[in-house]
């Protein structure tokens, strides 16, 4: 079970650097955008692109962010099984293979719909937000 609580932690500080990353990264954009307004300038279409990586990669480190506590939350059903009932214990941890597997296919649907058009270099017409 002691492993369960250090993954548990282990998760938990992903999860804060990638908040702080995300709060690094609008922080970033938004000096970005005060420093052309202060100057008058304007971007160029390939700036314009560079500045909406900045929300790809904010948009990923949130999909990856709902991918752990999703993860956690089973954890969290299984080591009260596991304290409680070692047949409760296994079911559960059929279940929570089921529901991590569920929850590494949306994350990888989210990455690749986050994504854009970033990674095709054939394309273009540069980034696509839905």
């Amino acid at each position: 079970m002691q492993f369960l609580h250090t993954l548990n932690g282990l998760l938990e500080h992903v999860k804060n650097v990638e908040r702080e990353t995300i709060g690094l990264t609008q922080e970033a954009q938004l000096r970005f955008v005060r420093f052309l307004d202060k100057n008058g300038l304007s971007v160029d279409d390939e700036t314009l692109e560079a500045m909406q990586y900045q929300d790809i990669i904010a948009q990923q480190l949130s999909a990856t962010i709902e991918a752990i506590e999703s993860a956690q939350e089973h954890m969290q059903y299984f080591m009260h099984a596991f304290s409680e009932d070692d047949a409760i214990a296994a079911q559960s941890i059929e279940k929570m293979h089921g529901k991590l597997t569920n929850a590494l296919e949306k994350a990888k649907q989210k990455h690749s719909a986050f994504s854009g058009k970033v990674n095709r270099e054939d394309d273009d017409d540069g980034i696509e937000f839905f």
